[in-house]
């Protein structure tokens, strides 16, 4: 059985959307982070938006080395109902996401690493289908914008690990606590 692992990138007050550069400034030495997630990965598995961001940039990337190379090469299934045609190397998730993806989850290979995805995640997180959350927290409020966690879901976590980045940015690395999520509220469907 697969593993579904999710990283995102995270402010203080939870805001992980990419429409403005409030990465920019911060020196996260996550180079050995993020390349040793990607090469233990199996497949990507993608929300559409991400998808699109993605199929964009790393085709034509140049100077991404072995990175860039493992990110073109490895399969990508994307939850999407609105693309009709795929390109690199990617499919879509047919009929209900969460089928496709508990139907993904139950072959063989290695961990499914949803890079971003936020609204994904959310419905990932809502039908308990994460194994592993990954949140790279930036030393950042906003104020404002789409935010990982709203609707007001219980989602109890336990923490596994934590590890500095640099820049004040910290790797929180949760697993769901299923045990504490069935004593409390039921998680909407």
């Amino acid at each position: 059985m697969r593993k579904i692992i999710v990283t995102e990138f995270l402010t203080l007050d939870g805001v992980y959307e990419e429409a403005t550069p409030w990465r920019a400034g911060y020196n996260a030495n996550d180079g050995s982070f993020k390349r040793d997630e990607l090469f233990e990965s199996g497949a990507l598995l993608l929300g559409r938006v991400t998808y699109e961001g993605f199929a964009r940039y790393w085709p034509t990337a140049s100077g991404t080395g072995e990175f860039g190379e493992r990110m073109n090469s490895l399969p990508k299934f994307v939850a999407t109902t609105t693309l009709t045609s795929l390109e690199w190397n990617a499919t879509a998730l047919e009929g209900d996401v969460v089928t496709a993806v508990e139907a993904l989850k139950g072959q063989e290979g290695g961990p499914l690493l949803v890079y971003g995805s936020g609204t994904f995640v959310q419905t990932l997180l809502r039908h308990e289908l994460v194994d592993e959350l990954r949140l790279m927290v930036f030393p950042l409020v906003l104020g404002s914008g789409k935010r990982l966690f709203s609707g007001g879901d219980r989602l109890p976590m336990t923490l596994v690990s934590t590890r500095e980045l640099g820049s004040g940015i910290l790797l929180l690395t949760y697993a769901p606590d299923t045990a504490a999520l069935h004593q409390g509220t039921p998680v909407p469907g």
